[in-house]
């Protein structure tokens, strides 16, 4: 579906591991018999938790994915959730590293096989895609290469970028390195930044480490702004997850983003932990004063640069 913009509908930014259907969750949990995490339970209806609580039904979510058809199910919700919202693509964030080493819950090939079979269920659905892997900011730039090692030697086609997520505790200027490595091996860079660390960190990550794209990006300054716009840095701004998560930043910077001539593009982020959709996130931005032409900016922006359409 085109909305009336004339742009297709892109999910920039969702993770696998946080965009699990609450259905197929509850019943995975009865048939291993586990219990829920009190913390999953409460934001599924909406509550507001602190951080952590938000961490650890995250990481419920994602013990579940020990297998290749889990995989497959799991990128078939990111799918049914993203074409039931009108979307035609999505960037999706997957964290091979967690599953397959820190967890050693499934052997790469496995992973990479269910998301295969997944993404191209969902291509035939009429849903384009690509993977962005993930690594963990406080783990350090040791952790980064580690990430590294693990995914490019076979890496698949559907693989086109590497990221930075969790608490922004390493400078950025630090995993440099890493950057650079990542795109000498043809993959496009975007770090969380400004998100649970300060807006310092968006201009950092740009400037030192070359970063090419910034997820959130809720703390940066005018200047930082200002440095967005002229380098046509994309931001994917997820309007649910920044009010759970990063609740302090009042009122979104959103509309100020936008004013200030910054590529944004709307995204998901954890909608199975924090329920939500492209087109709640759509109402989200509406109810910041957006009018129907920066809603139209931001599907322009979403489609143009999305690395699944690219």
């Amino acid at each position: 579906m085109i909305p009336a913009s004339g742009f297709p509908l892109v999910d920039r930014h969702t993770h696998l591991e946080g965009a699990l259907d609450p259905a197929w969750v509850r019943g995975e949990a009865e048939r291993r018999g586990l219990a829920l995490p009190a913390a999953l339970e409460a934001l599924w209806t909406g509550a507001a938790l602190p951080f952590q609580g938000f961490i650890e039904a995250f990481l419920f979510g994602a013990s579940l994915l020990d297998s290749r058809e889990r995989v497959r199910q799991a990128a078939l919700a990111v799918a049914r959730r993203s074409l039931a919202a009108g979307a035609t693509g999505v960037d999706l964030w997957v964290s091979p590293h967690f599953l397959v080493v820190h967890r050693g819950q499934i052997s790469l090939e496995n992973l990479w096989r269910g998301l295969e079979d997944g993404l191209a269920e969902a291509r035939s659905l009429g849903l384009r895609s690509s993977v962005v892997v993930d690594a963990v900011n406080h783990f350090g730039p040791k952790h980064g290469q580690a990430v590294l090692d693990l995914v490019l030697p076979e890496r698949p086609a559907f693989v086109k970028g590497f990221s930075t997520g969790g608490l922004e505790g390493t400078p950025f200027r630090e995993w440099a390195p890493v950057f650079a490595r990542a795109r000498a091996a043809g993959l496009r860079l975007a770090a969380h930044a400004g998100e649970n660390g300060p807006g310092s960190n968006v201009r950092e990550a740009i400037l030192e480490a070359g970063v090419e794209r910034i997820v959130h990006g809720l703390r940066a300054d005018d200047a930082t702004l200002a440095l967005l716009a002229e380098r046509h840095i994309p931001v994917d701004v997820c309007p649910r997850s920044n009010a759970g998560l990063a609740a302090d930043v009042q009122p979104h910077p959103l509309p100020r983003m936008l004013r200030a001539g910054v590529r944004c593009a709307l995204g998901t982020d954890d909608p199975g932990v924090l329920p939500c959709d492209l087109a709640s996130e759509r109402e989200a931005a509406r109810a910041m004063g957006l009018e129907e032409a920066d809603l139209a900016l931001l599907d322009r922006h979403g489609a143009e640069d999305a690395w699944c359409l690219a």
